[in-house]
């Protein structure tokens, strides 16, 4: 049988886009035993670095990403636009401590230009999006991360955008994946994740080339989550539902509180 510590992680890990610090599930099982939450580090580590959460710096106006690619270990992370690292908590979703952290080595101008290459197609299409590039596999790949939430509680919906990419210099390739993770939960629960995966060969292994890749790859994504959603609609979500009820009649609700069951909906006499 899980212990209840596997099975608050397993809460923790799974949660919908910016639910994680309002899931009554985890509340309730946390609140027999306060010190279980401060025992629950790891599973919040992985999924703050796995869903790309953000979080604004003291003094910051732009969100940072926080992900196992910008990690320095021991708690620490860095950005690489603001040339600075932080300590973030992982349970509170807090920032702090931040120090200059200037980034060098073999691919840091690739991905400071890939980075500035980004900024005009995120600044376009996302509303709300966080991104950044960071030198991987010791300074031989570099990753690049888009991330773009959007919260509506009062409206029983939230989502969130992600997308990470790995570009290769020794054969100018990117690897990649696009995620989206959608949640609504008005009377009901109901929740979209989509995972499309990214292979592309490059002419160009600039920064400007890698960003434009990017863009392309995920407008052709866009349109195809826009198709599918329209199927959907017109075709099998209407299936789960009758336009009109089985009396071939719609009702007229502004009535219906003097209707008599089985004779007025019915269309006939009540039985007696």
């Amino acid at each position: 049988m899980s212990s209840h510590k596997e099975i608050v992680s397993s809460f923790v890990e799974g949660a919908p886009p910016g639910e994680l610090a309002d899931l009554p599930d985890i509340k309730a099982l946390t609140s027999s035993t306060p010190n279980l939450l401060n025992e629950l580090g790891p599973a919040f580590q992985k999924y703050n670095e796995e869903q790309f959460a953000t979080v604004k710096l003291p003094g910051g106006s732009q969100p940072v990403i926080i992900s196992s690619h910008s990690s320095l270990e021991d708690g620490r992370y860095y950005d690489v636009e603001s040339s600075s690292s932080f300590a973030y908590d992982h349970i509170t979703q807090k920032a702090s401590d931040v120090q200059s952290h200037v980034l060098e080595g073999e691919q840091a101008d690739l991905v400071k230009s890939t980075i500035k290459g980004l900024s005009a197609y995120v600044k376009e299409h996302f509303p709300n999006a966080a991104y950044g590039a960071y030198p991987i596999a010791n300074d031989s790949k570099v990753a690049v991360i888009i991330v773009a939430n959007k919260y509506s509680p009062n409206n029983f919906w939230n989502g969130r955008w992600r997308s990470l990419y790995i570009y290769d210099p020794s054969n100018s390739s990117i690897e990649g994946s696009i995620k989206v993770d959608v949640h609504y939960y008005e009377d009901g629960n109901v929740r979209l994740l989509t995972n499309k995966m990214v292979n592309v060969n490059m002419s160009s292994g600039t920064g400007s080339g890698i960003a434009k890749e990017i863009s392309v790859n995920e407008k052709k994504y866009q349109e195809e989550l826009n198709k599918s959603f329209t199927s959907l609609s017109e075709g099998a979500f209407k299936g789960l539902r009758r336009q009109l009820p089985v009396t071939r009649q719609k009702i007229e609700w502004d009535k219906v509180a003097s209707y008599r069951l089985g004779q007025d909906i019915g269309g006939g006499s009540s039985r007696r």
